[in-house]
């Protein structure tokens, strides 16, 4: 009895001991929050191009990318890279992309419908590059900026089918026609929003880093039917820009202003312009990201 007593005391205290030995486990630190970011890509046709190198500048410096809001071209190439997040697979794609891959101008078309184009070619390019269906499966959040054209309102795509939702946003009036997508009728978002900053922040980002190219809508080549609706909406696509821009966080705008709408030619200088630009751009954006505190902290 007093072995097991004894032995019971021994126990007890090598327990006590090691208790008081072992120091209390260490706190977990809370995480630090980081600001949602968003990349607002605005509308320009070809000048698109400038949005890739814009893209892959930013992938290079590691800057996160949580949201893309785009529209018309900035709709195409957001979703591309919102369905894979690899700025050379999206400058690839952008590379094979042709005046012809977009526009099905067809004399019927043109006669009895409400544009020059169907808009399939579009949506055939679109099906063919991203593999994703719905916009909610993409690996990046993403919305598409659109036009009720019948109500004269801005609309947000940002669930249901990409092809489509692509497509409406690129439907620019006269040029395409309109699509019938969600129960509405709808256009290019360039009408109401060309650079849809408002869109990403009413979607919870914290910075927006807006690409602007809408510069220079000077343009003495102007020889057709196309070229005349095409400038008549570039002239107001960037008088909608122009009271949007200053919006953003950081505000981005590639050299582009001398390309055409629809000059497919200059696909590589548009991406190094996109690059130059956001290279110039990078102490701001970098400036904002290590400032950034969330609503009510210090």
């Amino acid at each position: 009895m007093k072995l097991l007593r004894l032995t019971a005391l021994l126990i007890l205290t090598t327990l006590l001991a090691a208790c008081a030995t072992t120091p209390p486990p260490a706190a977990i630190p809370a995480e630090i929050p980081k600001p949602k970011v968003a990349l607002v890509l605005s509308g320009g046709a070809a000048r698109g191009f400038a949005h890739v190198g814009v893209i892959r500048a930013l992938e290079q410096e590691k800057i996160p990318i949580d949201l893309i809001v785009g529209t018309s071209v900035g709709s195409l190439i957001g979703a591309i890279y919102a369905s894979d997040r690899n700025s050379f697979e999206l400058e690839w794609t952008a590379f094979q992309l042709e005046k012809d891959s977009l526009f099905d101008y067809g004399y019927f078309t043109a006669i009895t419908g409400m544009g020059l184009a169907e808009g399939a070619k579009l949506e055939e390019f679109v099906k063919t590059k991203i593999p994703t269906a719905n916009i909610e499966n993409l690996k990046i959040p993403f919305a598409a900026v659109a036009t009720d054209l019948n109500l004269g309102k801005r609309v947000v795509l940002n669930k249901g089918s990409v092809v489509k939702a692509v497509h409406a946003s690129s439907a620019i009036p006269g040029v395409f026609e309109p699509v019938q997508h969600q129960g509405r009728l709808l256009v290019d978002g360039g009408v109401t929003d060309n650079i849809p900053i408002d869109v990403a922040r009413e979607l919870g980002a914290d910075i927006v880093i807006a690409v602007d190219i809408s510069e220079n809508v000077e343009n003495h080549n102007i020889t057709n039917l196309v070229d005349v609706m095409l400038q008549a909406v570039n002239i107001m696509f960037n008088e909608n820009v122009l009271s949007h821009r200053n919006n953003a966080d950081v505000l981005i705008t590639p050299a582009v202003g001398k390309v055409a709408m629809l000059d497919f030619t200059q696909k590589k200088q548009c991406m190094q312009a996109g690059i130059e630009a956001t290279q110039r751009s990078m102490p701001e954006i970098k400036a904002k990201l290590a400032d950034w505190r969330p609503k009510g902290g210090s």
